[in-house]
């Protein structure tokens, strides 16, 4: 690990006082060793890169949930935490079982839409892709009204609703990706640049199926998806994970997909409509939606598949608190192997996230090395099925182990730096919590500064695991690689990442990098080790800032 450089002269001094964040005693001084830095020193480097290694090695098989990939990988999580003197995190398991359903789509449907000016048809997954949550072999919509719905959003607190006056039962919704606030660019508009939740996809399909949508169809747009289509084709044509409710996800549409923007261009004009206008109206407050007059029909059959996957915990027990806890989080699921026609066909995911899991190995070798153990418990969660739909960490966070109103904040870990040592750090969602305030001084013993995140519109902050979390309260910590690289600057670092985006993100050329310069990931898990420690060892409950959405949550369960 690189030798941190001193603190940086022009840093606030309240940055380095004596508060309830440090604990500090009257006693202490600049001089007053740190268990800390001891055990930051026992982070390995070259253990930290042959971990990466050998969890994005082809013989993990893309570590898909349920397949013998998994085994290998969910063994070798718990032998490399026995082996730093972590306990069992589930009683006397190192297991939570996750049920999972898969369905498989077999053949390739097509897409039909009779429209005003003829029959368009669509070929799988070039041009579109379309699935069910439900589970059943066969589903379809047949001659299915279409109706353009906007962004597919009903948000009183911003004062939108694409559905008002919309009878949606049995038709189906076509939206547009992301939010209003992107499209216009305006602060005023939800948060501007920034995506909300109801930008995500997932949002979508679940509000068309409040609506009673039969069908629900998101168009690509690269720049407010925030990734190329690959990623939609790649992501929606192996097997699709989910958990079954009880009544087998009859609640959601009958059928979900995606369209190429070119595509929905086309049906709007075969349907007398243009798409350019109508997506610039939905940007502004009172649109109403648009009846096509066109009609969509595609059948879908899956092979189904139950299964059971497992997030790894493993525990380092409190000393004195030991039912207060720290949770850090990593997902170890990819891909798994693509199709026989793929000349190399296998998902590595090393830096997505075989980076993050090994950051979570070197994390706990850290705690594990502390003279005495803090005062809380801190749990190492390595969750399944990420990739899915964060469906690991929602299951955890539905059936927790240890209670929500006893977890005192999660930090999440998902693709750490490989380019090298930075002037700053991402902070995903800053000023969401307080736990902003521990990073930062965290951040300032090293001499480097906070970032928020540099692509807001991308929506990082609804696509990984602390996401989980958040929806139950729990305040969450997700940092990213910073972007002011020490060597290289700004510009450098953002052609680094638009590279990865276009070229590596979600595809079997995500694979591991003899020429990363893994000392920065050491400097960001330094970072937040000692933010876990330092709540670890006081009596701190950072909560979510006033108005944020979750606050309320946390409250409640904390019975405030």
């Amino acid at each position: 690990m690189t030798t941190a450089p001193s603190p940086h002269p022009t840093l606030p001094a309240a940055l380095f006082a004596c508060t309830a964040l440090f604990a500090c005693g009257d006693t202490a001084t600049t001089d007053t060793p740190d268990p800390a830095d001891d055990a930051v020193a026992a982070m390995s480097l070259e253990a930290y890169s042959a971990a990466i290694q050998t969890l994005s090695s082809d013989e993990f098989e893309g570590r898909a949930p349920s397949t013998p990939g998994e085994e290998l990988t969910v063994d070798y999580l718990v032998e490399q935490f026995q082996a730093v003197g972590l306990e069992p995190g589930n009683g006397d398991s190192f297991f939570q079982n996750v049920p999972l359903v898969a369905l498989t789509e077999q053949g390739e449907p097509r897409l039909t839409v009779r429209a005003a000016e003829g029959q368009l048809s669509y070929n799988w997954p070039d041009e579109f892709v379309a699935w069910t949550r439900r589970v059943v072999e066969h589903e379809s919509i047949d001659d299915s009204e279409m109706v353009f719905v906007g962004y597919g959003i009903v948000a009183p607190e911003y004062g939108w609703n694409d559905y008002e006056g919309v009878d949606a039962a049995g038709k189906t919704v076509v939206m547009l990706v992301n939010d209003p606030g992107f499209a216009t660019q305006d602060e005023a508009v939800f948060r501007g640049n920034a995506m909300t939740y109801y930008g995500r996809w997932t949002y979508k399909f679940e509000e068309a199926a409040r609506q009673g949508a039969a069908g629900a169809i998101v168009v690509h747009e690269e720049a407010a998806a925030g990734y190329p289509w690959a990623v939609v084709s790649g992501g929606w044509t192996g097997p699709q994970f989910d958990q079954a409710g009880e009544d087998g996800n009859m609640d959601r549409v009958q059928v979900e997909g995606w369209i190429q923007t070119e595509v929905a261009r086309e049906i709007f004009a075969a349907s007398g409509f243009d798409y350019d206008a109508l997506a610039q109206a939905a940007t502004s407050p009172g649109f109403q939606a648009v009846a096509l007059g066109a009609a969509a029909s595609v059948a879908v059959s899956f092979d189904i598949q139950r299964s059971e996957s497992r997030n790894v915990l493993a525990l380092l027990p409190g000393s004195e608190r030991p039912d207060e806890l720290i949770i850090y989080t990593a997902h170890w699921d990819h891909f798994g192997v693509g199709d026989e026609t793929m000349e190399d066909p296998i998902f590595n995911g090393a830096f997505d996230n075989a980076t993050g899991t090994a950051g979570l190995i070197e994390l706990a070798r850290a705690f594990a090395a502390l003279p005495e153990r803090p005062a809380r418990s801190v749990l190492f969660l390595a969750v399944t099925a990420e990739e899915q739909g964060l469906l690991g960490s929602a299951y955890y966070a539905a059936n927790p182990v240890y209670p929500t109103a006893n977890t005192v904040a999660t930090i999440n870990i998902d693709g750490v730096n490989v380019d090298g040592p930075m002037n700053d750090i991402t902070v995903v969602g800053m000023g969401a919590s307080e736990l902003d305030e521990y990073l930062e001084a965290a951040a300032g013993r090293v001499g480097r500064t906070l970032r928020p995140d540099p692509e807001p519109e991308k929506g990082f902050y609804y696509r990984s695991d602390h996401f989980s979390f958040a929806r139950v309260g729990v305040p969450s910590l997700y940092t990213d690689s910073g972007i002011d690289h020490v060597e290289h600057g700004e510009e450098w670092t953002l052609a680094r990442r638009a590279d990865y985006t276009s070229n590596r993100y979600h595809k079997v050329t995500d694979e591991f990098d003899p020429s990363w310069d893994l000392t920065g990931a050491l400097d960001d898990l330094e970072l937040v080790f000692r933010v876990g420690y330092r709540i670890a060892t006081s009596g701190d409950w950072p909560n979510w800032r006033e108005g944020n959405e979750f606050r309320g949550i946390r409250d409640a369960d904390r019975g405030r």
